[in-house]
């Protein structure tokens, strides 16, 4: 399926469908006000569940399952008991590299997508082990091995691996993904280091939110990267959104979520993320102070959410028409999948999918 879309000179460009995911809050992010803990809103079996199949019911095609050690509930535990509930969406479960031996996480990810009927896709977050820190450079360097592992074992093949963190010489865990390859590979990273990573092992590049110029320049200098490895990546796009039936209405929302967090206790929030001092991070927070008094750095990006989430840090905030119109600009731009999400999540999908999913022509990545 294609469709058009404005392109960066106010022509058109020919689309294909893209892929538009939401998000279930396995991490304690969830709010009715930002940095105002709500015990029924907090990470739980019952909560994150809820909000899948509430996702799943309004159409979305995947969803992601993030990861923090020190946050909310396990993600692979999570993903395989998930699995035995939902019927057609996607699972994009997120795994902590350092935190995993690769070849017992390859048979993880070939169970859950058994048990899935072949839908799992994958997040990978190039992490610490708990309780240390590793240099950028090896800790990419790690990340390029472990997908380089997954994907020799998922696909089938033997494994003769000898590397800097990796010594294995292994067969292929008897099961298989139901493909009997490896599952997209979905990562991000702004350093040059997580840049160089993502152009030699991941399959889609995911982005947070930015001006549309910087994520144009982006896109061109992964596109460059991947080719000097002799690859190409498909790119997707992390962001909040904020919809309802009028532009005033989606202002007043976004200024309501802000309305009972104070300095201190955003701070608190974003100091908890293992990732709070990245390239990345720090980008959304340069994204935050270049903002305008209401917090928007472009029309319909709004950075107030940062001010109490550390990663991803933005919405897209309008009536259906300007968001719809807002993700068609980066659909041109490249952007092939979405992953949104909004406060609270369960809530804000409902809007989402009434308002806006209909609209678009979506479906999984293929």
């Amino acid at each position: 399926m294609v469709c058009r879309a404005a392109s960066f000179d106010g022509g058109e460009t020919t689309v294909s469908a893209c892929e538009i995911s939401w998000f279930s809050a396995l991490c304690d992010d969830d709010y009715e006000f930002l940095g105002v803990s709500d015990p029924k809103l907090k990470s739980s079996w019952e909560h994150c569940r809820d909000i899948v199949l509430t996702a799943e019911t309004g159409g979305f095609d995947n969803i992601l399952l993030p990861s923090g050690y020190a946050l909310g509930i396990d993600t692979t535990a999570f993903a395989a008991a998930i699995s035995t509930l939902v019927h057609r969406i996607r699972l994009l479960m997120a795994v902590r590299i350092g935190e995993t031996w690769p070849p017992q996480l390859a048979r993880q990810i070939a169970t859950i997508d058994r048990i899935l009927g072949g839908r799992l896709t994958v997040n990978i977050i190039s992490s610490d082990m708990p309780g240390e820190t590793l240099a950028s450079a090896p800790r990419y360097a790690r990340t390029v091995e472990a997908m380089k592992i997954l994907k020799t074992l998922l696909n089938g093949e033997p494994l003769d691996h000898d590397g800097e963190f990796w010594k294995l010489k292994l067969d292929p865990p008897r099961v298989g993904t139901v493909s009997g390859k490896c599952p997209p590979l979905y990562f991000g990273g702004l350093s040059p280091d997580a840049r160089d990573a993502a152009a030699q092992g991941c399959d889609v590049y995911l982005m947070w939110p930015d001006r549309e110029e910087a994520v144009r320049d982006i896109i061109a200098d992964m596109k460059d990267r991947a080719a000097k490895y002799g690859r190409t990546l498909r790119f997707g796009y992390r962001a909040h959104v904020i919809v309802r039936e009028t532009e005033d209405e989606a202002r007043a929302y976004a200024r309501r979520l802000l309305s009972k967090l104070d300095a201190e206790t955003g701070a608190a929030i974003r100091q908890k993320s293992l990732d709070s001092t990245s390239v990345g991070v720090t980008a959304q927070a340069a994204l935050r102070e270049a903002a305008d008094n209401e917090g928007f750095v472009e029309e319909g990006l709004w950075t107030g959410i940062g001010r109490a989430r550390s990663g991803c840090g933005a919405a897209i905030v309008g009536d259906p028409d300007q968001v719809l119109a807002k993700l068609q600009r980066y659909r041109a731009m490249g952007i092939e999948a979405f992953i949104l999400s909004g406060y609270p999540h369960a809530a804000e999908a409902d809007l989402f999918a009434r308002h806006v999913l209909p609209r678009i022509d979506h479906g999984p990545l293929v």
